[in-house]
């Protein structure tokens, strides 16, 4: 009987008895999580994963899901852009769809208004809205993006003007001229005022500046339209010729803000 109480105090019971806490080296270490972080690691140091869910510690390196869709977007931009291109070229079916668009909008405003909203893609207008946003945005240390913003601006003659040789389309109101494609005063008006928009919206932390150079670079286009200087082709190529450098100009923006962190 005395053997078998001393068994029954003893830690050789492994019955139903409630569990103890033991310590020693062979508990002193803490068993792998099932989600493969360190236990010690703070709950608030955590790095998120992709969305914002919790995980991934450290970040996988590779290239940011945004890249994929600068480059996706600058695909379909060219695609679009080879295109209408073609069919000016060819003469192609497009084309009468674009004048028959051009027809039932030529001179259905007033003049006066057209022609004040096309002067919005001339150089000495929409240029120094560029240079006054670039000088800013410089100044604040975002030396790479006033750059890329005028480095835009100077590829877009050395674009279009070869452009405007080489398919030698005529005008909706001069079919005897050539050189209407693509729109320069449209891309003008959209690199200098959504450049400048780009450079000026992360130091102001509002989104109205993108807001206004999409709205003057539309009434741009609408102007050159209704006036009759431009097909309404030759306003879409060049929105779709410049996209892709304004994507570039926005990537750049963001660099020195993120490496300032």
């Amino acid at each position: 009987m005395s053997e078998t109480a001393r068994s029954r105090a003893t830690g050789g019971d492994t019955g139903t008895g409630l569990p103890q806490h033991r310590t020693g080296p062979a508990f002193a270490h803490t068993p792998h999580r099932s989600d493969s972080r360190p236990p010690q690691t703070p709950r608030g140091v955590r790095q998120p994963g992709p969305g914002g869910r919790p995980g991934t510690i450290p970040p996988v390196p590779g290239r940011p899901a945004t890249l994929s869709g600068v480059l996706a977007a600058c695909a379909l931009c060219a695609l679009l852009f080879a295109l209408i291109t073609w069919q000016v070229l060819v003469r192609g079916p497009l084309l009468s769809w674009d004048a028959r668009l051009s027809g039932e909008l030529v001179r259905t405003a007033p003049d006066t208004v057209t022609e004040a909203l096309s002067d919005l893609g001339n150089v000495p207008v929409a240029l120094p809205a560029l240079l006054l946003a670039a000088a800013y945005a410089a100044l604040r240390g975002n030396r790479r993006g006033a750059a890329a913003a005028v480095a835009a601006m100077a590829l877009v003659p050395a674009l279009v003007v070869p452009l405007k040789e080489w398919t030698a389309r005529p005008g909706p109101l001069e079919p005897w001229a050539a050189g209407y494609f693509p729109s320069g005063h449209t891309a003008t008006a959209f690199v200098a005022y959504a450049g400048a928009a780009l450079l000026l919206g992360p130091h102001l932390g509002r989104r109205w500046p993108m807001a206004a150079a999409l709205v003057l670079t539309g009434a741009t286009a609408a102007g050159l339209v209704l006036r009759g200087f431009h097909w309404p082709l030759d306003v879409l190529a060049s929105l779709l010729l410049c996209t892709p450098l304004l994507l570039a100009v926005g990537r750049s923006c963001r660099g020195p803000r993120r490496n300032s962190r």
